[in-house]
């Protein structure tokens, strides 16, 4: 089992790494000491289990986890706090344990056990046409000071999403909606490509990749009409090459 370790004390999270290290079949692929970097690291590693605290400087444990359950299989989570009055709000957000510190062994392997992997052949599969057909909407509502604003879909360059709201980045400018990214990349595949967690983008804007010009493993895709590229996730990578590939 892939396992991802969320907590901001790094003694906290070398503790855990001893712990998991007394049973077999569970793999460490990656750590975050915040909510948003763990956002990242949950994206690219794909785990099924996240060991994940609470209480945690900008996006916290609890924002982490609602985001998750957005995704098509999202990972296990156990939470792991110093609080207990946290406890009614982790299950709240559809967590599969509860643990608090400091963590002990047995604990650890009761929680271990009522994990179940999740099975990615169940992720749900969309409906899209294979010959590149124009998604079914013709437009996105948002609200505005103004009133009711209508966005064409072919004039949106890309939706970037920000926890509650989602971005709508057009020819003309920008609205907001609260629409997910989720729903929004169900509706409008395979006119629109999923390049980073929070970014999904009108392929008929893409105008190219580029690496890091500082020399780090980081690429970013040029976007037509754009003042900035947009982060390409390196789990999305190979999907947005091979789109360059065959377009």
């Amino acid at each position: 089992m892939r396992v991802v370790i969320v907590d901001d004390e790094p003694l906290a999270r070398e503790r855990l790494k001893r712990l998991l290290q007394e049973f077999p079949g569970y793999e460490i692929v990656g750590e975050a000491g915040d909510g948003e970097t763990a956002l990242d690291v949950i994206d690219d590693e794909e785990p099924d289990l996240v060991l994940l605290d609470i209480r945690m400087g900008g996006i916290d444990g609890l924002q982490v986890a609602r985001q998750l359950a957005e995704m098509d299989v999202p990972p296990a989570v156990i939470f792991t706090t110093a609080y207990s009055e946290h406890a009614l709000s982790a299950f709240d957000a559809s967590a599969q344990g509860y643990l608090l510190k400091p963590i002990r062994l047995d604990k650890l392997r009761d929680a271990l056990q009522r994990v179940r992997k999740p099975t990615r052949a169940q992720k749900p599969q969309t409906a899209t046409s294979s010959d590149g057909a124009p998604p079914k909407r013709e437009f996105v509502l948002a609200t505005t000071r103004d009133g009711l604003v209508r966005v064409p879909v072919d004039d949106i360059l890309y939706f970037l999403a920000d926890q509650k709201y989602t971005t709508v980045c057009h020819l003309h400018g920008e609205v907001l909606i609260e629409e997910s990214l989720k729903t929004l990349e169900q509706d409008f595949e395979p006119a629109f490509l999923r390049v980073h967690r929070k970014a999904l983008v009108n392929t008929r804007y893409i105008a190219g990749l580029e690496r890091d010009r500082q020399g780090e493993q980081h690429h970013w895709l040029k976007i037509k009409h754009a003042s900035e590229p947009l982060p390409v996730s390196r789990r999305r990578l190979a999907e947005v090459r091979r789109f360059l590939t065959d377009s």
